[in-house]
């Protein structure tokens, strides 16, 4: 008799640790997956006073709703304006400062003052970064707004 009470014991033990594990497991997988990416609303303004039109030019952030995003943040643009004739089509580097920047592509059509920019990565606080925003440059081509949309895609360390 003593020798069938003991196994059912162990191995109510086993399954008791065994859900038990189990458990723990699943909750922290789920902690993890819900907060593996991150994605919002992106607003962000600029003036572009200090742009020269030549490679390497650059506009300023005056105001941005994403931390990783300071303001005095800059976006360089790779590409003068003109090709094709009457759009800015431009490899861009948002520059967030600290090593933090963020690759992507704008393009912006002179008649209208509207565009558009993708981003696809970055490094340090924006590795991970993806956004796709629409440009409005109205009037003087000086001040312009972005807004769209960001997320955050986790990266494995490299």
């Amino acid at each position: 008799m003593r020798f069938k009470v003991i196994p059912a014991v162990v191995a109510l033990a086993l399954i008791a640790g065994f859900v038990a594990v189990t458990l723990s497991l699943s909750a922290g997988a789920a902690s993890v997956s819900a907060s593996s990416a991150t994605n919002g609303q992106l607003h962000l303004a600029k003036e572009c006073s200090e742009y020269t039109g030549q490679p390497g030019g650059f506009c300023t952030f005056t105001s941005s709703n994403l931390k990783q995003i300071p303001v005095l943040s800059k976006v360089y643009y790779d590409q003068a304006p003109g090709t094709p004739p009457g759009l800015l089509d431009s490899n861009v580097v948002l520059d967030a400062t600290d090593g933090n920047r963020a690759v992507g592509r704008c393009t912006l059509d002179f008649s209208t003052g509207r565009g558009l920019c993708t981003f696809s990565d970055g490094t340090g606080d924006l590795t991970g970064f993806e956004a796709r925003v629409d440009v409005d440059c109205p009037g003087d081509g000086v001040h312009c707004t972005w807004d769209g949309t960001y997320r955050f895609n986790p990266q494995p360390r490299r």
